[in-house]
């Protein structure tokens, strides 16, 4: 009993080493950082609704929003993405696109009135929204000529460390992440140990020492979302303050299928080797809201709000092989090597915890012909960490690599009775210390509405702009991609009240 006691033990430690090793900062910040989703009207008038209120996406800023409502009031929004990223590695740029089509908003808000005009609560609310706050679906291609790097340090990264008898002596799937790694890359002949014996910790490559200038492809297809549930209470108090709070239930769902080759060039030896990884990511968490709305005058209305961290319980599934082009391994009976386990690993689960928000917001009401919103934010992102033991080394590199960061968000509107037109700005600083991992967002919006009966149908466009760097791995290859992606984005939203 003890002995099988010790062995549990063991296998949930190399699983959570793996775990660790497997994630990175940048899966952390992933999290932390929302889109601009919501409703046509949301969207075409930047966001900026932190001291308006009256649209269901408003709630997601300032769950005040929900008691400017006097109506029972119900939207559905649809969105249509398309991404374009242009890729520039050592010199070299490529180009991608994705276009994608989304339920991205569904919320309703229930107004119950209080007959009693003296009363020190007037009106309460009661409503839900639904919002896409984070689509995750992309693609990006990058290729070049790297002249110093090669896959072969991602393996031997790894690999280093790992016995040659674990790799000789067991399957694939009796190995830890790590092993995992080493054991791909010795058996696809990309390493060599350095001493051929049972004991043998260190590792070298198997690339011809002459090689150089490793040309490199990369294809990343990402497809899901991170949703977000609100459950909303608010008040009209006194008639000029508007108070509210939210429950947010959160789910996410995430998939990263990619593809990387890499042609060494070389006449003799390892010459060729496609990489294949797919990363699955589900979960959920919740946070809360809570915020108020005041009216200063009946034209001018001030606001502030604050959204607590989103605690969340993550987990993943992994999928990998490998295949190599080396005459001169194995003996020379073979070219091609290949390993494709066809085993998914489900890694532990574990917890991040995004960092929270302030919003302060004013807002100019010109009766019934317009409006004019500005909204600032503020995060602390060097707040984000990952809450399960074995991650203080990146939850380090978290705090000392991100910054505080704020967003600025401004609308407007003007209404010709039941038309009307609307704009937007937003500008959103990096959330990181360099600015350059990721950039700063710049992003501009303008739409329309039309008022008929009861029913309002709202049309937006959004263009948004941002730069960052990524990787191709978190170890051993990590030179650096610069991406910049520009979104263009339609949403159509229909808004009945009763």
């Amino acid at each position: 009993m003890k002995n099988i006691l010790l062995g549990a033990l063991s296998l949930a430690a190399v699983t959570t080493y793996a775990q660790r090793d497997m994630n990175s900062p940048a899966d952390a910040v992933r999290y932390g950082m929302d889109d601009l989703n919501g409703t046509a009207r949301f969207r075409a008038m930047g966001g900026a609704f932190g001291a308006l209120g009256g649209d269901p996406s408003a709630i997601m800023v300032n769950p005040a929003g929900a008691a400017i409502f006097n109506y029972n009031s119900g939207t559905l929004s649809m969105s249509n993405y398309n991404l374009s990223n242009t890729s520039t590695y050592f010199g070299t740029q490529a180009k991608r696109n994705d276009t994608a089509f989304d339920l991205n908003q569904m919320g309703a808000i229930f107004v119950f009135n209080n007959s009693n005009e003296e009363a020190f609560m007037n009106k309460f609310t009661l409503g839900f929204n639904y919002d896409n706050i984070k689509d995750f679906d992309n693609r990006t291609f990058t290729r070049g000529t790297n002249p110093n790097n090669s896959i072969d340090s991602y393996f031997i990264n790894y690999a280093n460390g790992v016995p040659l008898g674990t790799l000789n002596n067991n399957n694939f799937e009796q190995l830890n992440f790590r092993e995992q790694q080493a054991y791909l890359g010795y058996n696809t002949y990309i390493i060599n140990p350095a001493i051929d014996t049972p004991n043998n910790t260190t590792y070298v490559s198997n690339y011809n020492p002459a090689a150089s200038n490793y040309y490199q492809e990369d294809f990343v297809n990402t497809t899901g979302f991170h949703g977000k549930v609100a459950l909303n209470f608010g008040a009209q108090l006194k008639k000029r303050v508007y108070v509210g709070a939210n429950i947010n239930v959160h789910f996410t769902d995430y998939i990263r299928t990619s593809s990387f080759y890499e042609d060494a060039n070389t006449p003799t030896g390892l010459n060729g080797i496609r990489f294949n990884n797919e990363r699955y990511t589900y979960g959920g968490g919740v946070s809360f809201n809570l915020g108020t709305i005041v009216k200063i005058t009946e034209e001018l209305r001030a606001g502030v709000a604050y959204e607590s961290p989103t605690w969340l319980r993550l987990q993943d599934e992994i999928r990998q092989n490998i295949s190599s082009f080396c005459p001169d391994c194995g003996g020379g009976t073979q070219d091609n090597f290949v390993v494709n386990p066809f085993i998914t690993f489900i890694m532990d689960d574990y917890s991040l915890k995004t960092p929270s928000k302030w919003t302060g917001s004013l807002a100019y009401v010109f009766g019934k012909t317009g409006l004019l919103s500005v909204d600032y934010s503020i995060r602390d992102h060097s707040n984000t960490e990952f809450t399960s033991n074995g991650y203080e080394a990146i939850n380090a590199e978290l705090s000392n690599t991100l910054d505080v960061a704020g967003e600025l968000r401004v609308g407007a509107e003007y209404r010709i009775k039941n038309f009307s037109m609307r704009g937007g700005y937003r500008y959103s600083e990096s959330p990181y210390k360099n600015g350059t991992t990721v950039g700063d967002l710049t992003s501009y919006s303008g739409g329309i509405g039309l008022a008929f009966g009861n029913s309002r149908i709202d049309l937006a466009y959004t263009w948004f702009q941002r730069d960052m760097d990524t990787q191709f791995f978190n170890a051993g290859l990590t030179d650096n991609a610069r991406i910049e992606t520009t979104n263009n984005n339609v949403t159509l939203s229909y808004t009945l009240d009763l």
